[in-house]
């Protein structure tokens, strides 16, 4: 999936500290904006929803920005947002902490995803376990050798410690789901800031490894196919493999209003949970939720 051209993000964003009247439309009526603010791997689908409701609705601006799951659910705690979106489930800490300053956080499943471990096309490996992924990014594994490739190091590329989607890869992949387990990313793992510079590097870095939502993707990098333990069926991730949960690295994507959402809010949301909104879910390469027409 192709990031939204810049001036495309720019023409919807507005500086507000909250959902409230901003000014006028074209037929001088009042504008209400809603502030949306967290997860990059959302970021492109907020903006796609965002576009297609305000062709509908000029009375509603919508002020979308990215900079991970992490600073919108710190945003939703102080109350300087309307909807957070994370691509990471809030933990129970953060809604302590929100609770305490008077918001209480509201969860919607808006979409579902899958993680796909990615990597240079030239490179012969095609299938792993989350065992022998757990092992490359805890720093066990380090040579491509070790895994049926060639003898060359391993790159380990993750997102940086504030996106949901790397505290979902420490979580789910690397720990491999066990709470108590305490295993950490290598040492000298490269955390980036994007979707698109983990691409970007997978591209022109023969030894890399990396991982991406699903939407993120392009067609001309190597997904590798993932088997939950030895012996079963290595799976490729697809809006299919998601929903039959035979992938093993897929997970929900979230937002989160401070308290039950009304008026505006609220309709949007709706809206979202609605079929038009799911269809771009499904044309951005994410998976969508099953609603009631």
């Amino acid at each position: 999936m192709n990031s939204l051209p810049l001036m495309a993000a720019i023409s919807l964003m507005v500086l507000s500290g909250g959902c409230g009247l901003l000014g006028q439309n074209e037929d001088d009526a009042p504008v209400e904006t809603i502030d949306i603010k967290g997860s990059d791997t959302m970021v492109n689908l907020a903006l796609g929803w965002a576009e297609a409701y305000q062709k509908d609705h000029p009375e509603v601006e919508l002020a979308v920005t990215g900079g991970g799951s992490g600073t919108g659910i710190a945003a939703l705690i102080n109350n300087s947002v309307d909807i957070a979106n994370a691509s990471r489930q809030i933990k129970p800490e953060e809604i302590a902490d929100a609770e305490s300053k008077g918001v209480t956080p509201v969860e919607y499943i808006v979409a579902g995803d899958a993680i796909g471990i990615i990597v240079h096309p030239s490179n012969p490996v095609s299938e792993l376990t989350l065992q022998q992924l757990s092992d490359i990014y805890s720093g066990k594994i380090t040579n491509w050798k070790e895994l049926g490739g060639d003898d060359r190091p391993i790159v380990r590329l993750s997102r940086e410690s504030n996106s949901g989607t790397h505290v979902y890869f420490l979580e789910e992949v690397v720990r491999l789901g066990d709470s108590e387990n305490e295993t950490l990313f290598s040492a000298n793992t490269l955390l980036l800031p994007s979707s698109e510079v983990i691409v970007n590097e997978v591209r022109q870095n023969p030894n890399a490894i990396g991982y991406d939502g699903l939407g993120y993707i392009p067609d001309d990098l190597k997904i590798i196919a993932v088997a939950e333990i030895p012996g079963d069926p290595y799976v490729l991730p697809s809006i299919a493999t998601v929903n039959d949960k035979s992938y093993p690295i897929a997970r929900d994507l979230y937002i989160y209003t401070p308290g039950e959402p009304t008026g505006a809010v609220k309709a949007y949301i709706d809206w979202i949970l609605g079929p038009a909104a799911q269809a771009i879910v499904a044309e951005q390469g994410f998976v969508p939720i099953r609603f009631t027409p």
